[in-house]
């Protein structure tokens, strides 16, 4: 990677990808036919304060912040690593699987081991082969061929010093470029602010790289041709513009992504989507639809589920991507499995993907970001409209993402005939509403402000909901958990008495969410339970509650039901936020977290 002013680049581009890890960070740089490293545990800031960072003057150069898998956050164990002769210098990203194997192997050559990583067989492993075959690049393809696992790999070699190799497997990796520089990121918006030019590796593929060329291979060293991309993306879409953090900014940009999400599928005749092109004839063949997901992406696949199977008649089922890829699910040609991941890199997600298709099922990927891992694997994309999302907690990709798929149900919905064309038009209105509406929401946040100061202290919090009030009660928990550090739980309202009502006493918040006026009283007896055991209550609803009274209430805007989360889930949102400002905590960057997992 050619810096632009040195050392500088490098914890610049660090600064910009620390999102995706921040438990230690290093760098790498050729320098005067030698390879200097400098690294440090914690943040990218620390590599400041190292002795001699600053007279580094090497212009091509690696760097990796770390989320740690193999190995404690360390000096030692951070990035980039070393093999023992110092010829090689490599950073990765994601797991190698058999690095025990190949530890033994290497340590039986009498080559030596000085952190606890995975990775660090890897350098090793390259020096291994090139002191057969004296050639760098097919060192470093052999040395890939022995690797089980996932990886995106960058390596520089002291005796090549004009070279740099990069490459991928099951691991995002992008290549930047502009007129006389060359980056690799794996990310596209660390590098924004320098080029909108980008090249993409699939699995397997290697570039090489020097001062004023990139050549590009497959697996076999077969050399490939590979066409450069043009992104629409701005710098100042990756900045925080005038806010105090990224997720803030964010939860405020929720409006605008909703619209243009919206905008790009939906019009006033028919719903299109550019990826994704599907006939009656195959709807109609369809027995079964899995929506498949982790995290907050599986909460939103949850949020659309019975829409789906009102408007197309066909059963869903929800599942976690690291369960479902394991439990040999019953998948044939008659499945259509719809796949939500923001990042598009996330490792389990993939990996049921791939299963999938094994099994003849047909495969579509709902993702936030071009050309990422996914897209590339599904038969099917279609892209949120949310633009970038650095806070590790997802806000706008989540009520994107539920934008989205309700389009989607739309989509299938017409062409099956499931629904009549009346009921589809009024759908869309309601669709079109969201935008206005949660602005309305964003205009005042003076009483989520308060509740803040009243739930910031507490140990324990408690979300409740029926029905589709349920889904968002889990996405708030988490959202609560993930950035506070406060323990919650979420609970379908009806079933608190069959147990979790045990932990209720004097002071324990209970969050409920009424939206749905079917439930409304259902669920407004299960939160009395809880006044009666001395819970403070707190509602978030767009209901007339005159039967109870209460703590604490946030009224948002009336909307379709099966719309309500998109709507229900931003107050909570912007609580979880200001709970965590509260206790003084790094909100954009909560603790053991990654914003992409791409490992297992």
């Amino acid at each position: 990677m050619e810096t632009k002013k040195h050392v500088l680049f490098f914890i610049y581009g660090l600064k910009k990808l620390e999102y995706r890890g921040y438990d230690s960070a290093g760098i790498s740089v050729l320098e005067n036919n030698e390879i200097i490293v400098k690294k440090d545990k914690g943040r990218v800031s620390n590599l400041n304060n190292l002795d001699g960072i600053n007279s580094l003057n090497g212009t091509i150069g690696i760097a990796h912040t770390r989320w740690a898998t193999h190995g404690k956050p360390s000096c030692a164990n951070a990035h980039p690593h070393m093999d023992n002769s110092k010829t090689f210098s490599v950073v990765h990203n994601g797991i190698i699987e058999n690095y025990k194997e190949l530890k033994n192997f290497l340590e039986n050559n009498n080559y030596t081991f000085y952190s606890e990583t995975d990775t660090e067989v890897i350098p090793n492993l390259i020096h291994y082969y090139y002191s057969k075959e004296n050639d760098f690049l097919k060192a470093v393809n052999l040395a890939c061929k022995d690797l089980k696992g996932s990886f995106a790999l960058e390596i520089i070699c002291k005796n090549e010093p004009d070279k740099l190799i990069v490459t991928r497997k099951d691991s995002p990796l992008v290549i930047g470029k502009s007129d006389c520089e060359t980056f690799i990121s794996s990310d596209i918006p660390a590098l924004i602010s320098f080029t909108n030019n980008f090249y993409f590796l699939n699995d397997t593929e290697i570039a090489l790289i020097t001062k004023n060329n990139i050549e590009f291979f497959d697996c076999n060293l077969n050399s490939i041709t590979k066409e450069i991309q043009s992104v629409e993306l701005s710098a100042q879409s990756c900045d925080k513009s005038n806010f105090e953090d990224y997720m803030l900014k964010e939860i405020y940009e929720q409006p605008k992504a909703i619209r243009e999400t919206i905008g790009t599928s939906l019009d006033s005749s028919k719903i299109a989507f550019d990826g994704l092109k599907l006939s009656k004839e195959y709807l109609s063949s369809i027995n079964q639809i899995y929506i498949i997901a982790c995290g907050t992406a599986m909460h939103a696949g949850l949020g659309v589920k019975s829409n789906f199977e009102k408007i197309c008649n066909i059963p869903v089922s929800v599942e976690v991507a690291s369960e479902f890829r394991y439990r040999d699910p019953l998948i044939n040609e008659k499945t259509l499995c719809i796949y939500i991941s923001q990042s598009g890199e996330t490792a389990d997600t993939i990996a049921a993907l791939k299963l999938a298709k094994l099994k003849g099922a047909k495969t579509i990927a709902v993702t936030n970001v071009i050309e990422s891992s996914i897209t590339r694997e599904a038969d099917h994309f279609v892209y949120t409209h949310a633009g970038p999302e650095i806070a590790v907690a997802s806000t706008k990709a989540y009520t994107s993402q539920l934008v989205l798929l309700n389009i989607m149900a739309l989509y299938f919905g017409e062409i099956l005939g499931s629904i009549s064309e009346d009921e589809i038009s009024r759908l869309k209105q309601e669709l079109l509403k969201l935008p206005k509406k949660s602005e309305i929401i964003l205009k005042d946040i003076s009483k989520i402000k308060d509740l803040a100061k009243q739930i910031y202290t507490k140990h324990d919090v408690f979300f409740l909901g029926r029905g589709i009030d349920y889904t968002v009660a889990m996405e708030a928990s988490l959202k609560l958990k993930e950035i506070s550090y406060i323990h919650s739980d979420s609970y379908a309202a009806g079933e608190l008495k069959h147990g979790p009502i045990a932990l209720i006493e004097d002071g324990v918040p209970v969050i409920s969410i009424i939206t749905d006026s079917s439930l409304t009283e259902k669920t407004v007896s299960n939160i009395q339970e809880t006044i009666t055991r001395g819970a403070t209550s707190i509602v978030i609803t767009n209901q007339k509650l005159n039967t109870i009274s209460l703590d604490f209430i946030v009224n948002i805007p009336e909307i379709q039901t099966c719309y309500s989360p998109i709507l229900s889930v931003i107050p909570l949102q912007l609580l979880a936020y200001y709970v965590s400002k509260q206790k003084g905590l790094d909100v954009d960057k909560p603790r053991n977290l990654a914003k992409s997992v791409t490992v297992e």
